[in-house]
Order: C-alpha cells, then sequence, then structure tokens
C-alpha cells in the first residue's frame, strides 16, 4: 500500500501559470520532481520521461514567489515544506541570489522493505547504494518504521537534511515510533551520531548519505559499540567503495602489503597487492538497481576480499514483481573492466571453451544479464542433466547441494547430459564420451583429481558457466 504524497502543498508553492498545468497532468501521481531554472521553460520528470509545464520561460518573479513559501535554506541549499516528505533544492549565484529550483517529490510507502525483510530481521548493519534518485531514502525511511514498529526496536533517524521524516518539529508519520534527531550543520553530521549512541541508547541508528570521512569513523565507532547501523551511501556497485579514499573505510579499509617471493610464487600474483585492512562497518551491502531490483552481498568481507583479487563474488538477486519475491545468484559484472576479465577468462584462460565473447561489448554483455536476470526471475528453475564419470556420485551430489544454485540432476546416461565431468586423465582415454560430445556440442569439465577442494572449484566453474552462457 502506497502513501500518497500530500502534493497539494508542494503544487501551492509552484507559480500561478504552473499550478494549472500539473494540476491536470494524468501522471501528476507518478511526478518525480519539478525544475525551475531563471530563463528556461519549467519541467516536470517523470520516471521515463520530461514535459514541459509552461511554454513562458520562468522569471525572478516566478522564483521569488515560490522562495517565500519555503522554510530558511540551510547550508546544504535545501528547504521543506512543513509537514511533508518534499524536498527543494536550490541554485544560488555568485551574490547567493537564487536562479534554479529543484522541487523533489516525497513519498512514503509501506511494503517496499518485503524484499529485504528478512536481512533487517539478522539485525547485522546494512549498508544500501544506489545512484541518486533511485529510492534509498525512501527504502530506509520505510525501514525506520518496521524495525521500530513491528520490531519494537529503539531507532534514532539521523536526518541531515530533514528529508527521512520532513521539515518539521515532528517527524513525519511514515518513520513510525522512530525518533529523529536534527542536524544544525552538514559538516557536524557525525557528531550527532555520537550523541544519538551516548545520549539515546538506541539499537538501531539510521543515516542517510554517509559522504565524508569523519562520517564514514564515526559509523565505524558507532558499529564498534555493538550497535545495528544502517546507511545508504552514493555507488552503483560495491566494488565502487573500495576506489573511494572517503568511504573504504566502510568496507574495511584497503592498503598495498608486500609478499615474499615465496608467497607471491604461491599466489601466482605480483608482491605488490591490495588487501583489507580490517573487518567492514556493514556486513550485508544491497545495491539498489530499481525500485524492486536489488543486488545483495550477504557477506560483505568475502565479497571484497574476492574483489582485490580480481575474482567475481557470489551475489544474491532479488526482483519483486506482482507480490511474489525471486531470488537467485548472479555472477553480476558492473564495470567494463569486470566484463573484460570474464571475457578474457571464458575465451582464453578456461579449462573447456564454450563460446567466444569477445564478439560482444562490455555494456552488450551487462545488458544481456540483466535481461536475463529478469526473465530468469519469471520462469521455473532450469533442470540441468550432468554426467559425472570416474567421481562417486554420491559425493558429487552430496558437494552439489551446498553450493550449487541450479536444479542440479545427475543422470546416468552421458547420451542425456548438458554437461559431463570427470577426472582428465580417465575422460581423455574414453573415445566413446569424447566423439559423443564433440558432435552433440556437450561442454565438458575435467577434474585433476577427485578431492572436495577440486570438485567445489568445478562446481563454481559450472554455475558461472551455466549463468553467462544463457546471455547468448
Amino acid at each position: 500500500m502506497q502513501i500518497q504524497a500530500d502534493l497539494d502543498q508542494l503544487i501551492s508553492i509552484l507559480p500561478p501559470s504552473v499550478q494549472s498545468t500539473i494540476q491536470g497532468h494524468p501522471q501528476k501521481q507518478i511526478l518525480v520532481e519539478i525544475i525551475m531554472d531563471l530563463g528556461r521553460r519549467p519541467e516536470a520528470r517523470f520516471p521515463t520521461h520530461v514535459d514541459y509545464l509552461s511554454p513562458k520561460l520562468v522569471t525572478w518573479q516566478d522564483l521569488d514567489y515560490s522562495v517565500k513559501r519555503l522554510s530558511q535554506f540551510t547550508d546544504d541549499n535545501r528547504a521543506g515544506i512543513e509537514k511533508t516528505l518534499h524536498r527543494i533544492s536550490c541554485v544560488k549565484n555568485r551574490q547567493g541570489l537564487v536562479i534554479g529550483l529543484t522541487c523533489r517529490v516525497g513519498r512514503a510507502i509501506y511494503g517496499t522493505i518485503n524484499i529485504i525483510r528478512d536481512l533487517l530481521e539478522s539485525k547485522k548493519s546494512i549498508l544500501v547504494l544506489g545512484r541518486p534518485g533511485v529510492g534509498k531514502t525512501t527504502m530506509i525511511r520505510e525501514i525506520a518504521r518496521v524495525i521500530a514498529n513491528e520490531m519494537d526496536k529503539r531507532v534514532v533517524i539521523i536526518d541531515t537534511s530533514n528529508e527521512i521524516a520532513g521539515d518539521s518539529d515532528i517527524p513525519h508519520v511514515g518513520i513510525g515510533r522512530a525518533r529523529r534527531m536534527h542536524v544544525s550543520h552538514t559538516n557536524l553530521q557525525h557528531n550527532v551520531m555520537i550523541e544519538a549512541v551516548e545520549n539515546h541508547m538506541p539499537e538501531v541508528v539510521i543515516i542517510d548519505e554517509i559522504g565524508t570521512e569523519l562520517e564514514a569513523l564515526a559509523a565505524q565507532t558507532i558499529a564498534e559499540r555493538g550497535v545495528q547501523l544502517i546507511g545508504t551511501a552514493h555507488g552503483t556497485f560495491l566494488g565502487s567503495l573500495i576506489k573511494n579514499p572517503t568511504l573504504s573505510d566502510l568496507v574495511g579499509g584497503i592498503h598495498c602489503v608486500t609478499l615474499s617471493d615465496e608467497e607471491a610464487r604461491r599466489r601466482g600474483s605480483q608482491k605488490t597487492i591490495l588487501e583489507r585492512k580490517g573487518l567492514p562497518v556493514f556486513q550485508i551491502a544491497i545495491e539498489l538497481n530499481g525500485r524492486n531490483f536489488l543486488t545483495i552481498h550477504e557477506q560483505v568481507e568475502n565479497s571484497i576480499d574476492l574483489l582485490l583479487q580480481d575474482l567475481q563474488p557470489k551475489l544474491q538477486v532479488r526482483i519483486m514483481e506482482s507480490k511474489f519475491l525471486k531470488k537467485f545468484l548472479l555472477t553480476k559484472v558492473t564495470s567494463n573492466e569486470r566484463l573484460s576479465a570474464i571475457k578474457l577468462t571464458l575465451t582464453k584462460k578456461s579449462r573447456t571453451k564454450i563460446c567466444d565473447l569477445s564478439i560482444f561489448s562490455d555494456d552488450e554483455i551487462h545488458c544481456r544479464l540483466v535481461e536475463r536476470a529478469k526473465i530468469r526471475a519469471e520462469m521455473p528453475m532450469e533442470k540441468f542433466y550432468i554426467y559425472v564419470y570416474s567421481v562417486p556420485p554420491l559425493k558429487f551430489i552430496n558437494l552439489a547441494k551446498k553450493s550449487f544454485n541450479f536444479n542440479l540432476i545427475i543422470t546416468n546416461q552421458f547420451q542425456q547430459a548438458n554437461y559431463i565431468i570427470g577426472l582428465e586423465s580417465h575422460l581423455k582415454n574414453n573415445r566413446q564420451i569424447l566423439e559423443f560430445a564433440f558432435n552433440n556440442r556437450i561442454n565438458i569439465l575435467y577434474l585433476y583429481n577427485n578431492n572436495n577442494l577440486e570438485i567445489n572449484r568445478t562446481l563454481q566453474e559450472l554455475q558461472d558457466r551455466i549463468m553467462l552462457n544463457s546471455i547468448l
């Protein structure tokens, strides 16, 4: 259920010529923001398109009309409307005069966190990542309400710009029983974070937009005091925090380590490598890809370690459609460097070659992955028949149940198999299997030995191949 934003109060601050147009707009209820820049036509921005609201250009008088109906702009150039969640940001010239306004519609939406409710019950600290405007603030507002009202926990919100609980001394009903602390100046947010823990005994602290080094250090201090922390940060994926020197401490911090010659040879790496300095502040990271499309790192510590080794961490993708939650694993690729690494692995370094991905661009592969992920979420789980040769089937099945995410069926006839797995020394001597695999384009994965480590490695490779091969 969605609580409709009080658009009338937002519309009432706009110039009369703009008010009449937006009031009669057929898509008014999904409005994202209204833009008014001096000397340009006013715009209404929707999730899929932009409409002009008037043929007339915005004048000084229009901007003055709106500014006089707002609260005072703070040091971060933001203001609000009493008892609403709307946020108005201004653009000023060198003389401090307002020459542009961005009027963001604020909404409190019930049910938006059903997709991650189990993560909240885990009592682990959670970091929400996403680009601006994707819905991070809406999500943590609903998180605050659910934890305070339905889980009966003491929740304190550090509301830097009054965006979570509204621009009023009385918090908006959208946060439920959670308490809100104002931040007088944005550069003092880290002090308010510490004050919340020391003075108000919260079980959960919620912070929107962690953006400075001091705020990252304050978050680390809060986490070490045994308080569950839920925060947001700008970023497209978890790996982007590694490259961000300001926020890297949120994921444990990064430093250079020089290995001995022997250790470098054992790892097969350079002598100077990057490693994580300590434990991450957040145990779970959520990449907000869309309103109902999330990518989740349930073990941030392991994900960061794998990313630093140029390996792909296992990610859980969740899609909420028609009130039903779909979950599946996906080796997600979000940067050109990682896409190129996967193409290189598949085409040159793999023990068996499925297809040549070098003919596709990085963007094409990423689009196909996301497209296939959405399709897979709506389809019943596909069955894959595996023929195991020269490896105890029971041992293979037991390991597969623990780590494999697809519907895996062990068959006794290699003619029915989608994939054939076995010891290299034995399979290469079986002419019948090799000829059948070659003629029918069946993929063969070789094991060097039949210990658990080697079987797990092969299962991991098999899962990656099934997922990546499905994009073609």
